[in-house]
């Protein structure tokens, strides 16, 4: 099949370089089958090369996260928190008390009954 392609001018299979001396001729099956095993070889060796070098990356740095003054701004927090409960009680205990006044005066004294 080959010589018969390499006999017709512009239906010649791609040439491969070979030994010297020797050339090589491709038909599209070979081109096909040599995508597809350089396909399936990339899918299968990218992701573990990949891994591979992640985990190389991983070994220079160390796992502890940067914890500069956390406990500090936590305490802050805590303080913040507590003044604000502590406002919170402050405007519900003015509010009690207000409503209280208004429910005593809310109630008017009784008319005189007439007999």
């Amino acid at each position: 099949m080959i010589g018969v392609l390499a006999s017709l001018p512009g239906l010649a299979p791609p040439l491969l370089a070979g030994p010297p001396g020797v050339v090589l001729a491709a038909s599209g099956e070979d081109i096909a089958i040599i995508a597809i095993i350089m396909g399936t070889l990339s899918g299968l060796f990218f992701p573990l090369v990949r891994a591979w070098a992640r985990q190389l990356d991983g070994r220079r740095v160390p796992g502890v996260l940067p914890l500069r003054g956390v406990e500090e701004r936590l305490d802050r927090i805590e303080q913040a928190v507590e003044s604000i409960a502590l406002e919170v009680e402050r405007v519900s205990e003015g509010q009690r008390f207000v409503t209280k006044l208004l429910a005593e005066k809310a109630t008017p004294p009784l008319p005189p009954a007439d007999r």
